[in-house]
């Protein structure tokens, strides 16, 4: 009997698929990574880092909704090597900006827009091609390798960014990123995708309300939509906080968060590995709710009370453990109750909703670390039993704010958790 992880039938086309754009994801992963230090070094501010991450989901957030009739309507293959041929258009534009000393944080905001614009195109546009080119059999191990890739770009890109940029410079990771990219855009040619029946071409207000209206009929995965965005709000406010703590604290510094963004992929990698080998579990919904809180009540608060790297690595470790497994069972419940015809719209919608909290998250963060956070804890004596807590100088406000999103994270999902229409998807 063959083990799971190598019962790979009918899946050609998507291994193709999945292996090159997870190759380019590494090299825009690595990209990020390096302009996240460099913004960093350039204003010292985590409201201005966070910014960054704020204008690339801005368009994403606002257009979504709308490009869910546009990925029902053109071909797949063409959207996603039209979008990636973009974005590498905008990468070479900080290269060059970056050769000449003209570069500059308000370029990135811009450049980062326009990026998220396209991404906006091409993830509805993605996610139907992965539906149609994975057998209905092989839809949690498709999950699961989707999940080992996310896992691997997560390890490696810290590691091989930093690695870059201490021996080659930021010049040498943006061009690695654009070879990535080419080879994703090349391997679109070797791939076909079945398109399907073609979706009608209504006006895009009306596709918007198809996408909503299913999610309105369909309540569990609405509420399981709204599960996840409330969890996103939390997980953007951790995104923002923490170059900010690992950055200032005693004993962090740039090896450091790369250290902790290692240990974060590895964690990533184990829960990939462990979920692709296992068979689905009896209950899906459980399995999603249990690892969100196993998550939310252990990194959050290891951040916030560690004073030493190690046990910021723990934290890292055991928070991002069962990420990938709650990820690979979202992603088969979504695939299994949507109808294939009707993923693009609706699948941009749930992002809209889904994701619009991830923008909210990263500025408020930022908010509360530099001018709230900071502050207060800065204002304190050093005989508080906040200081003693927590530690004093640069840094430890930002811990202030990872103890106040763990005891938040625990409460959202116990309230989930008793939400019947969740479990509703049980039984459908």
């Amino acid at each position: 009997m063959k083990s799971n992880l190598f019962n790979l039938k009918g899946l050609k086309y998507f291994l193709i698929l999945w292996s090159t754009q997870g190759l380019s994801a590494l090299g825009s992963a690595m990209t990020s990574f390096a302009l996240v230090i460099w913004s960093y070094q350039q204003q010292g501010s985590a409201l201005t880092t966070a910014g960054l991450t704020v204008c690339s989901y801005a368009p994403y957030v606002l257009l979504s909704i709308f490009a869910g009739s546009l990925a029902d309507r053109w071909d797949k293959k063409k959207t996603m090597a039209l979008c990636d041929l973009f974005a590498a258009l905008t990468t070479a534009a900080v290269l060059i900006l970056l050769k000449t000393g003209r570069l500059e944080i308000w370029h990135l905001y811009g450049i980062n827009a326009l990026n998220g614009l396209m991404n906006t195109i091409q993830q509805p546009a993605g996610e139907v091609a992965v539906t149609r080119l994975t057998p209905p059999e092989q839809v949690q191990r498709v999950a699961g390798l989707r999940s080992l890739s996310s896992s691997l770009v997560t390890l490696l890109s810290p590691v091989l960014a930093a690695a870059a940029l201490t021996l080659l410079g930021l010049e040498a990771v943006i061009v690695f990123d654009l070879t990535t990219c080419a080879v994703a855009v090349g391997s679109l040619l070797l791939i076909r995708v079945p398109e399907g029946r073609a979706a009608e071409k209504d006006d895009l207000l009306q596709s918007a309300r198809e996408g909503l209206g299913w999610l309105d009929q369909h309540r569990g995965v609405l509420d399981m939509i709204l599960f996840l965005a409330a969890i996103n709000l939390i997980a953007s406010i951790y995104n923002a906080a923490l170059p900010a703590m690992v950055l200032s604290r005693s004993g962090g510094g740039e090896r450091a968060l790369g250290i902790l963004q290692t240990f974060t992929g590895i964690a990533n990698l184990a829960g990939s590995l462990l979920v692709t080998l296992l068979p689905a579990p009896k209950s899906r919904v459980r399995v999603i709710c249990n690892s969100l809180l196993f998550s939310m009540s252990t990194e959050n608060l290891m951040l916030a009370l560690g004073r030493r790297a190690g046990i910021w690595y723990t934290g890292a470790i055991l928070g991002w453990l069962f990420i990938p497994v709650m990820n690979t069972n979202l992603d088969a419940l979504l695939r299994l109750h949507i109808p294939v015809e009707l993923q693009g719209r609706v699948y941009a919608a749930r992002n809209t909703l889904q994701f619009f909290t991830i923008p909210v998250g990263y500025l408020l963060g930022g908010w509360l670390v530099d001018r709230v956070c900071e502050p207060y804890m800065a204002g304190l004596p050093a005989e508080s039993a906040l200081v003693r807590l927590l530690g004093g100088g640069k840094g430890s406000g930002a811990a202030l704010l990872f103890l106040m999103i763990a005891a938040a994270g625990v409460l959202v999902c116990l309230i989930f958790r008793r939400d019947r229409n969740l479990w509703r998807l049980e039984e459908e």
